[in-house]
């Protein structure tokens, strides 16, 4: 049993839109295929994977760092102790074969996106779902019920509050009960305006929650964070710079209700110093993580496990992204939910054909792998790339 070949391609995910820091008009993404000598149905096991939303392809790395130390590692070191499937911490370790510690930007990127192949792979060569291969390796049950909430809310040219409702009630009419929007690219009378006016279109049927994407310094939080607080928010979102924890441990002063952070965090490091200095509180607030950002589900545990010394529950962390990997550590390690973009980034984004939002919550489907088969346009462009 072997890794026979790794294949990358640089995808567009341009968009028009904008959040407070950057816009998305020259976004891409890197689509990997780990490619196995097994065979499941008659069909070669190829494992596939992709990095979020919001950082860019990361080719170079994977292609002249990374690949090759699989490509070239002793097949025989990358088995499980069973000697009948990969072994995903085991693919990791050659991966960050002399690599420094620190410096986890676009590393961690490169990383994660081909772990989620590698544990696609595996789980395919298990023939199981993989978050029932999760779960039964932590000795759990696994929850194919799994909350989602619906991520929107963008600054796009020429949309005006009307549209911004109508995006916000098509979100309702498709079964969430969570929608987000973006505040800080604009002034706090305009982003004001435009949060009443989705509160006013939702009404009790769903909660709102706001995301700074990290732009705000402490006065403008601040600010914001006094106007914020008369509204019954879901939460406040990323307020400032992913690393200035003293501003995040600041704002639990002036902000009483639920913030959320972390999705800009690449590492378990990163994760214990939020816990340890940011001021997040394990009874109300969010911790969002995405693996495809932060080296994969290898480390993704490694921050599980930095949480549980902290007192946090798993149930705690939604992670960002809105793919299925991130769908498939929830339902397999119990955490709190996962994001969702109904309608952007496709085909990455989304969930398997015929899977439906029901009271905010999808339930998971018995497919094997990360279920990316199942989602008929994203699995297209996989296979063209590696079959």
């Amino acid at each position: 049993m072997r890794i026979i070949d790794i294949v990358e391609v640089t995808k567009p995910i341009a968009s028009p839109i904008r959040n407070a820091y950057i816009d998305f008009s020259k976004m891409t993404a890197s689509l990997v295929a780990v490619v196995t000598d097994q065979v499941r149905d008659g069909r070669r096991v190829v494992g596939y994977g992709f990095n979020s939303n919001g950082r860019y392809g990361q080719g170079g790395l994977i292609r002249e760092r990374f690949k090759d130390r699989i490509l070239t590692a002793d097949p025989e070191t990358l088995l499980d102790n069973s000697g009948e499937n990969l072994d995903g911490h085991k693919i990791w370790a050659a991966m960050m074969q002399n690599e420094k510690p620190g410096g986890h930007g676009e590393r961690s990127v490169a990383v994660g996106t081909l772990d989620m192949a590698v544990w696609d792979a595996i789980a395919k060569i298990a023939e199981k779902p993989l978050f029932h291969l999760l779960a039964e390796r932590k000795g759990i049950k696994p929850d194919p019920r799994v909350f989602v909430y619906a991520a929107g809310g963008y600054y796009y040219p020429g949309k005006d509050d009307s549209a911004l409702r109508a995006e916000m009630r098509s979100y309702l009419d498709r079964g969430y009960t969570v929608v987000k929007m973006k505040i800080g690219g604009a002034s706090l009378a305009e982003d004001q305006r435009r949060i009443e006016a989705v509160l006013d279109e939702i009404g009790s049927a769903a909660q709102l929650a706001v995301d700074a994407n990290g732009r705000f310094d402490l006065e403008t939080a601040i600010a914001y964070a006094k106007m914020l607080r008369d509204y019954p928010l879901f939460w406040y979102e990323e307020i400032g710079d992913p690393l200035d924890y003293a501003l995040q441990a600041a704002m639990s002063e002036f902000y009483p209700a639920p913030m959320a952070t972390g999705e800009n965090l690449f590492s378990h490091q990163d994760a214990r110093n939020l816990l340890r200095y940011g001021g997040m509180r394990p009874d109300r607030d969010w911790l969002q993580f995405d693996c495809a950002l932060s080296y994969g589900l290898v480390e993704y545990e490694r921050t599980l496990d930095v949480l549980a010394q902290f007192g946090w529950s798993p149930k705690r962390c939604i992670p960002h992204g809105g793919h299925q990997m991130s769908l498939n550590i929830a339902a397999g390690l119990g955490l709190g939910g996962n994001e969702s973009y109904p309608d952007l980034f496709q085909p990455y984004g989304g969930f398997p054909d015929g899977v439906k939002v029901i009271d905010g919550h999808i339930t998971m489907p018995e497919l094997v792998g990360i279920g990316f088969e199942g989602k008929t346009d994203l699995i297209k462009v996989m296979r063209e790339l590696a079959e």
